[in-house]
């Protein structure tokens, strides 16, 4: 039984807040949030890559760059560029890009339930990046991005969720081409009926956002140590969500590029993928795009190949070994590239396919060895594994559009 619960929300003034919104701290380097700042001191950039305010020497995880991410965090409170809500409330947040919506609710879920697996997950986390985030939220004392849940569709949410969105919205913007949309929930009435279903769905899933669920039950079990008399009930035992039912979810490809052939040329390479992979020169207009399951689009010297996986190179019993990710490391990367770890090797790239195919084959040209192109993981293979208590292979799911940060935060004390 899940738990949620609403919370008084630290938003963005309504005239600021497209211009506060960012995308998340870790899918843009130092230098590139820089560049996204220049002219705009509201960006929640500030707060979620303080390192763009200080020299660039500093050190990404000095004590400095998350005192300054606390100080930005109370100074922009203090000067009204965020506002505190007077009472707790969920609110819905809609995203639309290339004319597909999703849209989710947003509340704070139980740390409790991702430690008892109420939450399940389908990744492992890297220390380093989850230590990063640990101090973030504990210096600021707030979690400031959200984390992508799911949840199996219930048509009760989903009627609550209707309901809200009849109603004027507190933001509606486009930022990179994506329609940003938030509307509050307050009723007494609408958040208990959140709170059965929710009760009721079942299990959650993390979609995306593994080291900051991580990172913020790391924090609020270090508070519970500090409180001992803890209730169970204060803030620190809950982190920012945004639930999203599973029907409306879309995963993108999650592409690869190699730096090296390991050693062979071209011809050996193609004779070793042969063994276990039917070949085939790409005839049709543009990159190869997988059509279907265990097959790959390939690019290698200047040519794009559509690769298939031979059916007896596939254990199609087990829900891991049968992802496509799985039948490429098991098959490929491990064996004839040499690729053992791909969380750690230099020698791998991973491309979410929000770039396209084409930067693949860009990549190729400018000096990289060879790029696949995947078939999307899909979110009921994502959910089976989940349930299951599996865990997938790294860099299995790209979810776009991405949540946008600096539209909630959430105190901790």
């Amino acid at each position: 039984m899940a738990k949620l619960r609403p919370f008084r929300a630290v938003r963005p003034a309504a005239a600021l807040a497209s211009r506060v919104a960012a995308l998340p701290y870790d899918v843009m380097s130092s230098d590139e949030a820089r560049e996204m700042v220049v002219g705009n001191p509201y960006s929640f950039l500030h707060v979620d890559k303080a390192e763009i305010d200080l020299p660039r020497e500093t050190g990404l995880y000095d004590d400095i760059v998350y005192q300054t991410a606390r100080d930005n965090l109370r100074r922009m409170i203090a000067e009204g560029v965020f506002i505190r809500e007077e009472k707790p409330c969920f609110y819905v947040y809609r995203q639309i890009m290339d004319g597909r919506a999703q849209t989710g609710v947003v509340g704070c879920a139980s740390i409790d339930d991702y430690i008892n697996d109420v939450i399940k997950k389908h990744e492992l986390t890297r220390p380093e990046k989850e230590d990063d985030r640990c101090r973030h939220v504990d210096v600021c004392d707030a979690q400031t991005g959200p984390i992508f849940l799911t949840y199996h569709a219930r048509p009760a949410i989903n009627a609550v969720v209707s309901a809200a969105m009849a109603k004027t919205p507190l933001y509606d913007f486009v930022s990179d081409d994506v329609q940003q949309t938030v509307w509050i929930i307050d009723a007494a009435a609408d958040i208990e009926t959140l709170i059965a279903e929710f009760a009721a769905a079942g299990s959650l899933y993390i979609a995306d956002g593994h080291h900051r669920t991580a990172s913020a039950v790391r924090v609020g079990k270090m508070r519970r140590e500090q409180h001992p008399g803890y209730s169970g009930d204060e803030e620190f035992n809950f982190f920012l969500s945004v639930l999203f039912p599973d029907e409306q979810l879309y995963i993108m490809d999650y592409n690869r590029v190699v730096k090296d052939l390991n050693g062979n040329s071209e011809a050996e390479f193609l004779a070793k993928v042969s063994e276990k992979f039917t070949v085939a020169p790409y005839n049709g207009e543009g990159p190869c795009r997988p059509q279907q399951h265990h097959s790959f689009g390939m690019y290698l010297g200047g040519k794009w190949y559509l690769l298939r996986a031979k059916p007896e190179f596939v254990d199609e019993s087990d829900i891991v070994a049968q992802l496509d990710v799985n039948v490429l490391q098991q098959n490929l990367l491990t064996p004839i590239l040499g690729i053992g770890d791909p969380r750690t090797d230099k020698r791998i790239d991973f491309i979410g396919g929000i770039r396209g195919l084409q930067y693949l084959a860009d990549l190729v040209d400018a000096g990289a060895a060879v790029a696949f192109a995947m078939y999307p993981t899909s979110i009921s293979e994502l959910i089976g594994i989940a349930d299951a208590g599996r865990l997938m292979p790294p860099k299995s799911t790209w979810f776009e559009p991405k949540l946008l940060s600096g539209l909630f935060i959430h105190e901790l004390s």
